[in-house]
């Protein structure tokens, strides 16, 4: 059975990075692994410029039109829909966590909604240290208008809490606790802890309620961010899908 993640969540979530993981991972596996970058809004870090990377792991990427050619204005390509109609194993969605990333997604609701029970996964990263996802308050905002724009439900949450290098165990440990109520909440299971393997192991031996982390998964950073430089390139849209005060 083919296998669909659909990763969003907000700027500075970690998402990409994820994305990267989940298809890398797949492809290690032996398995044809797709990976899209419906990422509309957020040119910064981009998918495509690890191209290279993937084409080496046999992964087919599809980008934006434009994509890493100094023009913001992007269209999605034809390509996408490849995602559906070709035989892949695994096929792994990066999507903008505003309303421009997730009006992208729902071009595409009649063909998720075709895919075989039990073989999409709408998965919402988060990562607490970041301001649009502070409180458990903010977290449910994002995500219920994430759905709002998507046409999907958010089948998980991931807990993807960290501080790029200052990242300590107790990023993990703060994430889970505010997931915990977020899933209580909504419904909504974690069903990942992601983070360096370093930190993942120190979790993994807290004996936390595994109920609300999920599987733990040690991940490899492809992106190497420069938070200033991107902070100067600015976020104009930022807070569009994370209105609330709270």
């Amino acid at each position: 059975m083919k296998k669909v993640y659909v990763l969003i969540g907000n700027y500075g979530s970690g998402k990409t990075e994820l994305a990267l993981n989940f298809a890398f991972r797949a492809a290690e596996r032996g398995e044809k692994t797709e990976l899209l970058d419906l990422d509309m809004v957020n040119t910064y870090f981009r998918l495509t410029e690890r191209g290279k990377m993937m084409d080496m792991k046999e992964i087919r990427l599809v980008s934006p039109n434009y994509a890493s050619k100094g023009i913001e204005t992007l269209s999605l390509p034809a390509e996408v829909q490849s995602a559906f109609a070709m035989d892949w194993d695994t096929v792994v969605f990066d999507v903008g966590g505003d309303p421009t990333g997730a009006t992208a997604l729902g071009r595409y609701h009649e063909d998720f909604m075709d895919l075989e029970e039990g073989s999409l996964e709408v998965l919402n990263v988060v990562n607490i240290r970041r301001p649009l996802a502070g409180s458990v308050e903010r977290i449910i905002s994002l995500q219920e208008n994430i759905q709002r724009y998507s046409r999907l439900k958010v089948t998980g949450i991931i807990n993807n809490t960290n501080l790029q290098q200052m990242t300590g165990p107790e990023e993990l440990r703060d994430g889970y606790e505010m997931l915990k109520e977020v899933s209580i909440r909504t419904g909504i299971p974690v069903v990942y802890t992601t983070g360096r393997k370093e930190m993942t192991d120190i979790f993994a031996s807290e004996g936390h309620d595994p109920a609300y982390y999920g599987e733990i998964m040690p991940i490899d950073t492809y992106m190497h961010r420069d938070w200033d430089s991107w902070i100067q390139f600015g976020i104009k849209d930022q807070n569009a899908l994370g209105k609330t005060d709270a």
